[in-house]
């Protein structure tokens, strides 16, 4: 009952933020569409016109691409993308990184240390150029980019957990917990993560945002793979024919900005909210 009472008392201290309410509502639905867009499209998604590069209007509202393409179905089609690469990615780096930044702030000494190094080592790496590299060398595929964003973010949410960890360790309520003889694996698990989890959240749904623009950089570079339809590889196209036919890089990079922004301003909010500051 206090785990849901707590849950409530978050859901009303986000509607009373416009800018996470509103955020939190556009990404619900984009999920309505990546999961519901292309059973409604009244034909293929990716199926050749006969009309290539019509303006914005009429049938096609948002224009058609080189192919005959519509546009609004190849946007569909980079929503269901965008958001698989993002919130996996951000999944995998919160396990991850809350499970390293937990043990290192819990166990403390040599262990910590070790952690922590490891840590600072992939965050002083050049994220992007790094994951431009790999990507180069194994190929394109939606399972290499959720594994090399996953891999490069983790050291943030570890770090920022295990803060949290040695905040949450200090209290009363631990000692007193510990002073029953349980286990302390079972007080790391059952008491302190529940406890220094929530900035952790929020942190994750800025990863979101990070991811999804880091697939969108690499798609534009060319580096995901042809048979997927992407934002990126929307803009890659259309960046040739950004005089004569705008709204092919325009709509894709509306799509880009306005997701990760949802994302980073839903973050934002959801720190402010599960602050402990403001617990307190």
């Amino acid at each position: 009952m206090m785990r849901r009472s707590a849950a409530w008392s978050w859901l009303a201290g986000l509607v009373q933020r416009p800018a996470g309410i509103g955020s939190a509502l556009f990404i619900l639905l984009l999920l309505v569409v990546a999961l519901l867009g292309p059973a409604v499209l009244p034909r293929h998604p990716l199926a050749l016109g006969d009309q290539p590069m019509l303006p914005p209007g009429g049938a096609y509202f948002l224009g058609t691409d080189d192919l005959g393409r519509s546009v609004v179905a190849e946007l569909i089609l980079g929503v269901r993308v965008s958001l698989a690469v993002g919130i996996v990615a951000a999944l995998a780096t919160t396990v991850v990184g809350l499970l390293v930044g937990a043990i290192a702030g819990y166990v403390g000494g040599l262990i910590d240390t070790v952690l922590m190094r490891i840590a600072e080592f992939f965050q002083v790496m050049p994220t992007f150029i790094l994951a431009v590299a790999i990507i180069a060398l194994a190929g394109p595929g939606l399972t290499r980019v959720i594994a090399v964003i996953a891999l490069l973010s983790w050291p943030q949410t570890a770090r920022l957990a295990r803060g949290e960890v040695l905040r949450v360790g200090q209290l009363d309520f631990i000692a007193a917990v510990r002073s029953l003889g349980i286990p302390e694996w079972r007080i790391l698990l059952g008491e302190v993560i529940p406890n220094a989890i929530g900035p952790v959240i929020a942190l994750g749904m800025l990863i979101v945002g990070y991811a999804i623009l880091l697939e969108a950089s690499l798609g534009y570079l060319g580096l995901s793979s042809p048979a997927i339809v992407s934002w990126g590889r929307m803009l890659s196209v259309g960046q040739r024919y950004l005089f004569s036919a705008w709204w092919l890089s325009v709509f894709p990079g509306l799509a880009i900005l306005a997701t990760v922004l949802a994302f980073n301003l839903l973050g934002d909010a959801l720190a402010d909210l599960l602050s402990p500051r403001s617990t307190t």
